[in-house]
């Protein structure tokens, strides 16, 4: 597996995960608008821009985002973005890192070993504690979480959306040098 930032050359791939999505009917978290965007190049133009604090569009926080791809068959299966700082909206409900995985590679272990490849990452950009919150009844994610040192905080409403998220803490640095046991 390698984690790795998107480029062209994933392109297809990376309207087949949207289209794999968009048929299954599940929630597109760490990609961006990349649910609303039929043309890549629009995707590929929004994560540059992200990239920096002064080409962010305005109410979004700079990004970075990475594609989990499978080296055997060169396969994107997972989505995951590292957002540096917080928003209102961020502080308060989504957090700093958001994360999926294509419906068809599911139960494979990918989330948790996403999750753990990006926690370094999260550290040498200054994220020390990384909050990441879940649906309350995403047990799979739940589970992805404490499984790289999640330690829950609360729960909170999200009325627009009327769901509930939990929300987590993770020491990055802790997790970057090899805790919790893996």
């Amino acid at each position: 597996m390698k984690l790795i930032e998107p480029t062209l050359e994933y392109a297809g791939q990376i309207m087949d995960y949207r289209r794999e999505f968009l048929e299954f009917g599940g929630s597109m978290d760490g990609c961006g608008p990349l649910r609303r965007m039929e043309d890549p190049k629009e995707w590929f133009a929004f994560v540059e821009a992200t990239k920096r604090e002064e080409t962010t569009p305005p109410g979004l926080v700079p990004s970075t985002q990475f594609i989990y791809v499978r080296e055997s068959d060169n396969r994107l299966v997972g989505m995951i973005q590292i957002r540096r700082r917080f928003n209102e909206y961020l502080e308060k409900y989504a957090g700093h890192i958001g994360y999926s995985v294509r419906p068809s590679e599911r139960r494979k272990g990918y989330a948790s070993a996403m999750l753990r490849e990006v926690l370094p990452v999260c550290a040498s950009l200054g994220i020390k504690n990384v909050l990441i919150s879940c649906l309350s009844d995403n047990e799979a994610s739940r589970r992805t979480i404490l499984k790289n040192g999640g330690v829950y905080e609360s729960t909170v409403y999200l009325a627009e959306k009327d769901v509930y998220l939990k929300r987590y803490w993770i020491d990055a640095e802790k997790a970057s040098a090899g805790y919790p046991e893996r």
